[in-house]
C-alpha cells in the first residue's frame, strides 16, 4: 500500500534529476519539498539510474546528491503512519528497494560519489556509506536515528558505520541517535573531506570527478573490484595472491596512454 499510493502520486523518474557533463553523471534526489525523504519509488528510480549509468560508456564518474536544502532526510516517516512494523523492520517494500539500491551502488564499476549537504539522516547515511566517497559541508547534519524511532538497521548501517568510524564510536552514535556535523564526519573518517560551504563542496566534487574521468576507466573499474576484495576481510596473503591472479580485460588503453608519456 505504501508503495502503490506513492507511485500514483509521482511518476517514477521525476523523483530524481539526471545530468551528464564531461563524463560525469549527476543523479539528484528530487523531493526538495520533503527534504528528499526516501520512498520505495525514489529508491527504485535510484537503482535504475545507477545501473544504467554504470553501463554507459560515456559516464566515467557518478555523483549522487539532493535537490534543495538537503541530501536526504532518510525514510519518509509520513509513509509509515498507520503501518505496522514487525520487530523493528519498517516494511518489506522499503527494505527490498533499499537493498537493491545499495547493491547497485556497490557493484557499479564506475565510482559513485555521495555529495552530502544540509541533512543526511539514517537511511540516507546508510546509502551514502555504500558509495565510494563522501564529501560534505561543515554544517551538514548527520545522524543514525534508528534507535530513536524503535527501528533496527537493515540497509547496512551496523556494518558500514563501524567500518567508517570504528566500532566504539559507531555504537555511541547508534545507541544515542545523536546528531553530528559534516566537520565531525570528516574528522572521524566517515567523510573524505568537509568544506566551509556548498559552493566549495560543489567545486571540489567537480574537480575530483573530473580527475576520475581523466583516468583509465578500465583501471578504475579494476580498482573497484580489488578494493571490494579488501572489504571481504580475507587473510592478507590470500588477498595479495588474488590481486595478482585476477585479470581485467576491460583495461584496453594502456599502450595508448603510455605512448602519450612525455608528449
Amino acid at each position: 500500500m505504501i508503495q502503490g499510493r506513492f507511485r500514483r502520486a509521482r511518476p517514477l523518474m521525476s523523483l530524481i534529476k539526471q545530468t551528464t557533463e564531461n563524463g560525469v553523471r549527476t543523479i539528484a534526489f528530487n523531493r526538495p519539498e520533503a527534504l528528499n525523504a526516501f520512498t520505495p519509488a525514489l529508491l527504485r528510480a535510484l537503482t535504475e539510474a545507477i545501473s544504467v549509468s554504470g553501463r554507459d560508456a560515456a559516464v566515467g564518474a557518478i555523483v549522487v546528491c539532493g535537490e534543495g536544502r538537503a541530501f536526504s532526510a532518510g525514510v519518509d516517516l509520513k509513509l509509515l503512519q498507520g503501518a505496522t512494523p514487525v520487530a523493528g523492520r519498517i516494511s518489506s517494500a522499503f527494505d527490498g528497494e533499499a537493498f537493491r539500491a545499495a547493491e547497485a551502488i556497490r557493484r557499479c564499476l564506475v565510482p559513485v560519489i555521495a555529495k552530502a549537504h544540509g541533512f543526511c539522516f539514517t537511511g540516507a547515511l546508510e546509502l551514502a556509506l555504500h558509495c565510494d566517497f563522501i564529501f560534505t559541508t561543515d554544517d551538514t547534519k548527520f545522524a543514525d536515528t534508528h534507535a530513536k524511532w524503535g527501528l533496527r538497521p537493515t540497509w547496512g548501517m551496523s556494518q558500514n558505520l563501524a567500518r567508517a568510524v570504528g566500532v566504539r564510536r559507531a555504537r555511541e552514535l547508534s545507541f544515542t541517535a545523536r546528531t553530528f556535523t559534516g566537520a565531525d564526519a570528516a574528522r572521524w573518517g566517515l567523510a573524505n573531506q568537509s568544506f566551509e560551504n556548498k559552493a566549495a563542496l560543489d567545486a571540489h566534487v567537480a574537480a575530483r570527478a573530473a580527475e576520475i574521468v581523466a583516468a583509465s576507466r578500465g583501471a578504475v573499474s579494476a580498482y573497484k573490484k580489488l578494493y571490494a576484495v579488501h572489504e571481504e576481510n580475507r587473510p592478507l596473503e590470500e588477498s595479495l595472491a588474488l590481486e595478482v591472479e585476477l585479470d581485467f580485460p576491460e583495461i584496453d588503453d594502456t599502450a595508448k596512454r603510455l605512448g602519450e608519456f612525455g608528449r
